[in-house]
């Protein structure tokens, strides 16, 4: 589904979303196809459950976004050194 779309039926809301197809341009993240994983109605909520999803499987590429945003702009960052526990 495209963002606009997903603004449109999800107005004013928190959303955990899966990036489908996405591909890398100029050191930004372009998410081609989203899947609405979740709706909430606060941040927290949205960031807990972005958790939970990202323990379970750290592989797929999720996001927490606002409704109220006009367009998705995702800086890529790489993580470089070693974790430690």
């Amino acid at each position: 589904m495209q963002w606009d779309e997903i603004r449109r039926l999800n107005p004013h809301q928190w959303l955990l979303v899966e990036a489908v197809e996405a591909h890398s341009s100029a050191g930004r993240r372009v998410l081609d196809d989203l899947a609405v994983v979740q709706a909430f109605e606060e941040a927290k909520s949205a960031m807990d459950g972005y958790k939970d999803l990202h323990r379970q499987d750290p592989r797929r590429e999720l996001y927490v976004v606002h409704t109220d945003r006009d367009e998705l702009d995702v800086l890529e960052s790489h993580w470089l050194g070693l974790r430690t526990a």
